[in-house]
């Protein structure tokens, strides 16, 4: 079961180097990348309506810095509460290797934003999305630390399920808002996931989780 395990996120992980490679080496070269003219088609084309636009606003905010430091406050709170210092402390941790890595890669990309179709306005570069790596980064450790600590089976499925839609709605307002390339959000979320495997997978080594 382990071999099993072993093997699939690997392939997960050659898969998501794979989309990064491509994506950042027609970057580097100048070049169009199809996936943004066929996001832009649909998303911001065909999706935008006056319904939806407040909504992702909405959506959109669930990655805010001050949101997602309030939010990693109280968690990290009601952890150490528990006894769980350790475990309490991978969420700040979490958080700062993320934001350290997404604004060294923004240095060196220095991609523009898009223009022209913005709903909110926003400043620094585009290329990868903070917000996406961010996003995936904090509700990504819930998603795990939901599997791992909270016992009740029904509880924990709709955590898993909330957090994973949470990530995967945020993706899409970035694009929706004209914030973002969808380039942008896919290696985001694309280099957090191998991020987050090395981090479990250094916790898990260290045995901090305390269930």
């Amino acid at each position: 079961m382990k071999k099993k395990k072993y093997y699939a996120i690997s392939i997960i992980i050659v898969l998501l180097i794979l989309i990064i490679t491509i994506i950042t080496t027609k970057l580097t070269i100048n070049k169009e990348l199809l996936i943004d003219k066929y996001a832009y088609e649909l998303i911001v084309l065909k999706l935008r309506n006056d319904t939806l636009t407040p909504i992702m606003k909405f959506i959109t905010k669930l990655s805010n810095t001050s949101i997602i430091i309030l939010i990693a406050i109280l968690l990290t709170i009601i952890i150490s509460l528990r006894k769980n210092i350790k475990t309490a402390s991978l969420i700040p941790i979490n958080l700062g290797i993320i934001a350290i890595i997404n604004q060294i890669l923004k240095f060196i990309f220095q991609r523009p934003r898009p223009t022209g179709f913005r709903l909110i306005e926003i400043g620094g570069f585009s290329f990868p999305s903070g917000h996406a790596m961010g996003s995936t980064a904090f509700y990504g450790l819930l998603i795990y630390l939901s599997y791992k600590l909270i016992k009740n089976k029904t509880l924990k499925i709709i955590s898993i399920i909330l957090n994973s839609l949470i990530i995967i709605g945020i993706g899409i307002s970035r694009i929706y808002l004209g914030v973002h390339y969808c380039s942008d959000v896919v290696v985001g979320i694309s280099l957090t996931i191998i991020y987050l495997i090395i981090f479990i997978r250094t916790i898990e080594k260290k045995k901090i989780i305390q269930d």
